[in-house]
C-alpha cells in the first residue's frame, strides 16, 4: 500500500476523504442501502502559488480549500442520502453554509465581546478582559457542541465522524482496510476539524489580547479581520502536535482530544465500510 497523508470529514450519511496528492473521495450511504462513491481531482490553492505555502498563510488558505470543497461535498451527500425526492441546488447548499458561517462567528466571536460589554466586564484591565472574554467563548463553544450531540441527526453525523478517524488511523497504521481492522482502532485523530476549533479558540485569545479594548464596533472588526491570522496559527499548531507522539506534541493535541468524546461517536459497521469505500477511493493501491 503506497503510503499518503490523509483527511476527511463527515458528511450527510457518509465520509469525503482527501489526499495529499489531490485525489478526494465522498462515499455515501443511500436510502436503499447501497453505498454511492464519487471520485475527483482538487487541486488546493496551495499547491498553485509558492507565496501560498507559507507557513500562517497556508492556514487561511486551507480554510478556504475546506469550505470550496465542504459546499460540494454536502450537496452531493444531501442529494445522495435524501433521494430524488430531496435535491437541492449548488446556491441553496452555499446558502446555507455561509448561514452556518455567520451564526458560528456572531456566537462563538462576537457574543462573548458584546456579553461582556451589556455587563459592564469592560471596564477590567483590557488583558483580564480578554481572559474572561476567551472563557466564555469556550463555555459557549463546549455547551453547543455537547448540546447538538444530543441531537439524534447530528448523533449519526458524529458516528460518520468517527468512521473516518477509525479508517485513517488503520490506513495509517499500515493495516488492511477491513471492517474488523478499522473497528479496533481509535475514533479519535489529531488533524481533526474539532481540534482545529478548539486551537481557533485558545489563539484566539491569546491574539486578542494584544489589541487592547477599544469600543465594541471597533473590537468586533478587529475580530474579523484577524480572523484569517488565528486560523493559520491554529493550523500551524495542529501541524505541530500531528508530527510526532512527544511530550509537547501530546500537550498540544490534548485539548482537541478531549473534545472529540462530543464530536466522535463509536460508528456501527454499515458507517465503517462506508468511510472504507471512501478511503480506498482516494487509495487503490
Amino acid at each position: 500500500m503506497a503510503e499518503r497523508a490523509m483527511g476527511g470529514q463527515a458528511v450527510m450519511e457518509g465520509v469525503l476523504m482527501r489526499a495529499t496528492n489531490g485525489q478526494q473521495a465522498i462515499a455515501v450511504r443511500r436510502p436503499d442501502g447501497t453505498c454511492s462513491v464519487k471520485q475527483e481531482r482538487f487541486v488546493p490553492l496551495a499547491r498553485r502559488h509558492a507565496a501560498l505555502r507559507l507557513p500562517v498563510v497556508r492556514g487561511a488558505v486551507a480554510l478556504v480549500d475546506t469550505l470550496t470543497v465542504g459546499i460540494d461535498a454536502l450537496l452531493y451527500s444531501a442529494n445522495e442520502a435524501g433521494g430524488e425526492e430531496a435535491e437541492l441546488s449548488k446556491s441553496a447548499v452555499g446558502v446555507a453554509v455561509f448561514l452556518g458561517l455567520a451564526f458560528a462567528v456572531g456566537l462563538f466571536m462576537l457574543l462573548p465581546t458584546v456579553l461582556l460589554r451589556l455587563f459592564g466586564l469592560t471596564d477590567a484591565l483590557p488583558l483580564a478582559a480578554n481572559l474572561l472574554e476567551g472563557v466564555i467563548r469556550l463555555s459557549i463553544f463546549t455547551i453547543y457542541l455537547a448540546a447538538i450531540s444530543l441531537l439524534p441527526d447530528m448523533r449519526r453525523f458524529f458516528q460518520y465522524h468517527g468512521a473516518e478517524h477509525k479508517a485513517i488511523n488503520c490506513y495509517e497504521a499500515g493495516q488492511e482496510l477491513t471492517v474488523e481492522n478499522v473497528r479496533r482502532h481509535s475514533r479519535f485523530h489529531a488533524r481533526c476539524g474539532t481540534s482545529f476549533m478548539l486551537v481557533v479558540m485558545l489563539m484566539s485569545v491569546v491574539v486578542f489580547s494584544f489589541f487592547g479594548w477599544p469600543n465594541v464596533w471597533m473590537r468586533i472588526g478587529t475580530r474579523l479581520l484577524l480572523l484569517p491570522l488565528v486560523a493559520g496559527l491554529a493550523y500551524e499548531v495542529i501541524k505541530l502536535s500531528a508530527r510526532g507522539t512527544g511530550r509537547w506534541q501530546r500537550v498540544l493535541a490534548a485539548p482537541g482530544m478531549v473534545l472529540q468524546r462530543a464530536t466522535t461517536h463509536e460508528p456501527d459497521d454499515s458507517q465503517i465500510a462506508v468511510a472504507i469505500a471512501a478511503l480506498q477511493a482516494v487509495n487503490p493501491d
